[in-house]
């Protein structure tokens, strides 16, 4: 049985870094080498997915039972966070039209530094000054890569810096907001509610920053009927990012979660360099492990304040 067990966990660890890498390597994609200039309709077209495939995971298929939003603050409280999560994910988006995968996954490994910044304002809470110390190298690392990297483009890199303090404002947010035992939601539920209220935000904005996208879309659809694959496919996979993550945590323990998520972001900058190609110097990568090792460091200092 304990083979069985650790074959499966392997199993998901597997499907997490697959779809993980996979959503952000199509992402890139399509959003540069295809062409398809549209960040804020394929964020959309992410979130429908979720709300779709949440409600037929927990309604039908019972994966996890249905959690009922209690109040009418509790859902304001999703909305809040649904649009912080917005912001995220878009601006993660748009960032990958200028940006290649590695100094991508090099931002957004600073998430820790930003988490513990707004941890500080928000909520007053302080850390050991050891946890403090080991965020030096997670931002020095990065400064490093952004001086050597031969790719750098300075409005990518301002709103790959917004998509990761975005990223770390919505996981403070979720602690404070989402609190008492009364209005707490596991990941999966939560999902369930914040992606429809994330197309009612994304909705106007395509319409609005992204004029007439659908149309363009059916066009180049007609010329190359992949894209609609493309787009399909790269929806349920964002899905599968979440579900996988839920899956991950339910079956290991935070501190392996902590460690798998350091190697995924080394993998996936490995994966995207073979793949796209893209020109790295020794510069920046010695810029990127510093922020990974700055990161596992401060995952150690977290866990021995504890």
């Amino acid at each position: 049985m304990k083979g069985k067990s650790r074959l499966f966990t392997i199993g998901l660890v597997t499907a997490w870094y697959s779809s993980n890498i996979g959503v952000l390597l199509l992402n890139k994609y399509l959003l540069s080498n295809y062409g398809f200039k549209y960040p804020i309709f394929l964020t959309m077209c992410h979130m429908t997915a979720c709300s779709l495939l949440s409600y037929i995971a927990i309604a039908w298929m019972k994966m996890v039972p249905m959690q009922t939003i209690r109040s009418r603050v509790q859902f304001l409280k999703i909305t809040a966070l649904s649009l912080v999560f917005c912001v995220s994910v878009v601006f993660g988006n748009i960032s990958l039209r200028y940006l290649p995968v590695s100094f991508n996954q090099a931002i957004g490994a600073t998430t820790p530094f930003f988490t513990a910044v707004f941890a500080y304002f928000m909520t007053l809470k302080r850390e050991a000054w050891l946890t403090y110390l080991t965020l030096v190298p997670v931002v020095t690392g990065v400064i490093i890569a952004s001086g050597g990297e031969p790719s750098f483009h300075l409005f990518g890199f301002l709103i790959c810096v917004a998509a990761t303090a975005a990223r770390a404002l919505k996981s403070v947010l979720q602690g404070i907001l989402l609190s008492s035992e009364g209005e707490k939601l596991n990941s999966m539920n939560l999902l369930l509610y914040m992606a429809p209220i994330a197309v009612v935000f994304l909705l106007p904005a395509t319409l609005i920053m992204e004029e007439n996208v659908v149309g363009i879309t059916l066009a180049l659809a007609r010329d190359d009927v992949k894209i609609i694959w493309y787009l399909l496919f790269n929806s349920a996979l964002a899905y599968f990012v979440n579900l996988t993550n839920f899956l991950v945590t339910k079956h290991t323990s935070a501190l392996t979660l902590q460690v798998l998520g350091n190697a995924k972001g080394a993998v996936a900058v490995v994966v995207s360099i073979l793949i796209f190609r893209n020109p790295v110097s020794v510069t920046g990568m010695m810029g990127y492990s510093l922020t990974v090792f700055g990161v596992i460091l401060y995952s150690e200092a977290k866990k021995r304040s504890k």
